[in-house]
């Protein structure tokens, strides 16, 4: 576990590894997305945070997503989670009770599988991952194995594609390192995120391990999700025809969803009951980053 001053400070420390944006001077206030209704036609909604926190339904989103149905509003979830496959996802959701659609969601592991960097024939992919993780989905072009299960891919995999802190712990990021710097190869992070809010506090989630991969070897990793431009067009796609200003990134970080909402050009709206700063004053922090969102509401 990690906690909100912590993640923030090492947020901060790699401001200059994330996206550049623009933000308003002030934010406007709510109580929650249905005041927000009159100014967006569309919502990309974080998960944790902002629809659950770890396996639990954050109470009333459910029924707040009904309501922007109602009221005629899009919806696209689009998450950091990089251990479910489209199908494990979309049964989570459903199973904590809401109605979205394969495409109403969007993961960063999606993204990194539509973009993986080709290998080298007969090379594959050691998966940094879930125990029983399904790679079924994987692209016909990349082999992916589980780490865990074949520590030999240390010496043999033509790249490291990182989906999941779950098995994972410092002993294994030193043998890592020591493998990337004995070897350099490509490290490909598809769940940017440095914590997630989970029942019991924060946990750490492999973007914060893939920073102290490339600050240890110098490797130059490829992240794929928020706050990154290629997780907003993935989504942004699927909200054709809705101009940007009517579009707003809902979540519960400063450095991930809302620097990356802006950086997409979208309105941008903060959570701050159920994430990153549950049971904090968000003031200091938006002050002290620069991270302005458009709105902050306490809940879903």
């Amino acid at each position: 576990m990690i906690d909100t001053q912590t993640a923030f400070d090492r947020y901060e420390s790699l401001r200059d590894a994330l996206p550049s944006a623009t933000f308003p001077a002030t934010s406007l206030t709510g109580r929650n997305l249905s005041d927000t209704a009159e100014h967006y036609d569309a919502y990309i909604l974080d998960a944790f945070g902002v629809l659950n926190r770890g396996e639990t339904a954050i109470e009333g989103a459910v029924a707040r997503m009904t309501d922007l149905r109602a009221a005629g509003k899009q919806l696209i979830v689009l998450t950091n989670a990089a251990s479910y496959t489209r199908v494990e996802i979309l049964a989570k959701y459903h199973r904590l009770g809401f109605d979205f659609t394969a495409d109403e969601v969007v993961s960063s592991r999606d993204v990194a599988f539509a973009n993986l960097p080709r290998l080298a024939d007969g090379q594959v992919w050691a998966a940094i991952s879930a125990k029983g993780d399904d790679f079924s989905d994987a692209p016909a072009s990349a082999t992916l194995q589980d780490l865990i299960a074949h520590p030999d891919l240390l010496n043999t995999a033509g790249g490291f594609l990182f989906l999941s802190t779950a098995r994972w712990n410092d002993a294994d990021t030193d043998t890592l390192a020591k493998a990337l710097q004995d070897n350099p190869r490509p490290l490909a992070v598809a769940n940017p995120d440095l914590v997630a809010p989970r029942e019991d506090g924060l946990t750490t989630e492999p973007g914060m391990i893939a920073h102290d991969l490339i600050a240890q070897t110098d490797t130059n990793a490829a992240f794929y999700g928020k706050p990154y431009g290629n997780a907003f067009d993935t989504a942004l796609a699927r909200l054709d025809g809705i101009p940007r200003h009517r579009i707003a990134m809902v979540g519960d970080t400063l450095h991930t969803d809302v620097l990356g909402g802006a950086a997409a050009g979208i309105g941008t709206i903060l959570i701050t009951d159920h994430g990153l700063f549950k049971g904090f004053n968000v003031a200091p922090y938006i002050q002290k980053s620069g991270i302005q969102p458009d709105w902050i509401v306490s809940t879903t």
